[in-house]
């Protein structure tokens, strides 16, 4: 590719490959910190921070929403370009809204039936969670997509910049009934937190937890995340050659995770809060990689060994609900062992796997194999080109 890239190869409908890698990679690994063969055998980096601060895994949500964002500038781009009305993509955009949040609801209800004692609907199903990781990609995506049709990319970073603050004064400032202002050290007692319980209350938030980690309040700086993706995708549009596209990205993404490690003095990065410094940290490193993948791989042509997360990243909806579907079915199968009854997720994983490592080692070659499992399907449809989308 040549050291120009004219917007009209970006608006001709090519798929970017830089973006499905990235997106591919986000979704693999979270293939990986999902399906341990055991929950009490894992390694630091692959499991969530315990409240404040981050691990790997801490990146993933918020490097998928930030791709969203990025998707976003990308679909709507093509789409003005072919002319098609503004009436015409805000019901698209809603639609699509509507079905990634049912989907998100669809998956939260699972299993919806019982068998034992008796054939009905699950009773799990009164209590059902709301809010999920779906429904929040679903809120993200509404108000980013909105956003980009009819804001101003100055005004955007404007709103961007004004959520970040309000959403800092609100957690740190507005007192909690029976806790005071600022709790953010107690999961229970911050503003978030308390206004899932007031609106959404316990049975349906978070395993009947007294938070949710992808609540209603916390959602608004995940928008900010969104709208920082929809940031870099503009970069990406505009008129100017590839290396200062590329340094732009880069550049941005470093004063963003700058940003984000000086606000963590005051309000500490944290994933199920979102806080503001997390929003931006995430967003900023997000934007770094992103940056990286697009030089490397659309701009200088590394694309030889990409297909594995290509192959992930043009089917991200599938692998993301089937996984969670699978993954569930195979702890509701009780299978008779020894006289007892197991799931046949930990029948798998004692006998097959634990005689092969310890346990810790153990738990991760199962996991890797889920990777390698869910290859095996993803690459099959991306062979047949079956690219699922709602």
């Amino acid at each position: 590719m040549s050291d120009h890239q004219p917007l009209q190869e970006l608006n001709s409908g090519k798929r970017l490959v830089s973006l499905d890698v990235f997106r591919g990679g986000t979704i693999a690994a979270m293939i990986l910190v999902n399906n341990p063969g055991s929950w009490d055998h894992m390694y630091a980096p692959l499991q969530h921070a315990d409240w404040h601060g981050w691990t790997i895994t801490d990146l993933i949500f918020p490097f998928f929403l930030f791709i969203v964002g990025v998707s976003i500038v990308l679909a709507f781009t093509r789409q003005i370009s072919q002319g098609v009305p503004g009436s015409v993509m805000v019901k698209r955009i809603t639609t699509r809204s509507l079905i990634i949040f049912g989907i998100g609801l669809l998956l939260n209800g699972y299993p919806y039936f019982t068998l034992e004692p008796s054939f009905g609907l699950h009773n799990h199903l009164i209590d059902l969670r709301v809010m999920g990781v779906l429904q929040r990609i679903a809120i993200c995506y509404l108000v980013a997509s909105l956003m980009f049709l009819y804001v101003k990319p100055k005004v955007m970073a404007r709103i961007i910049a004004g959520i970040l603050l309000f959403y800092w004064a609100a957690m740190t400032l507005i007192p909690v009934p029976g806790f005071g202002a600022g709790m953010i050290d107690n999961p229970e007692a911050n503003l978030t937190a308390w206004l899932d319980r007031i609106i959404l209350t316990r049975s349906h938030i978070w395993s009947g937890s007294t938070y949710d980690p992808e609540g209603l309040f916390s959602t608004l700086p995940a928008i900010a995340t969104t709208l920082l993706g929809v940031m870099a995708g503009n970069i990406l549009f505009s008129d100017r050659n590839t290396i200062e596209k590329t340094t732009r990205i880069l550049l941005w993404g470093f004063l963003l995770v700058t940003l984000g490690y000086v606000w963590d003095w005051v309000f500490p990065i944290n994933k199920p809060l979102w806080t503001s410094s997390y929003a931006v940290f995430t967003a900023g490193l997000g934007m770094m990689v992103f940056g990286a993948c697009y030089w490397l791989i659309d701009i200088k042509g590394y694309q030889h060994y990409t297909r594995p997360l290509v192959a992930y990243g043009v089917n991200p909806l599938v692998v993301f609900y089937m996984s969670g579907i699978v993954g569930r079915t195979l702890g509701l199968i009780q299978i008779p062992v020894a006289g007892d009854r197991v799931p046949l997720q930990a029948a798998i994983f004692e006998n097959i796997f634990l005689p092969l490592a310890s346990p810790i080692n153990a738990s991760l070659m199962y996991s890797i194999v889920w990777v390698i499992a869910w290859y095996l399907v993803l690459s099959y449809l991306y062979k047949k080109k079956i690219f699922v989308k709602v």
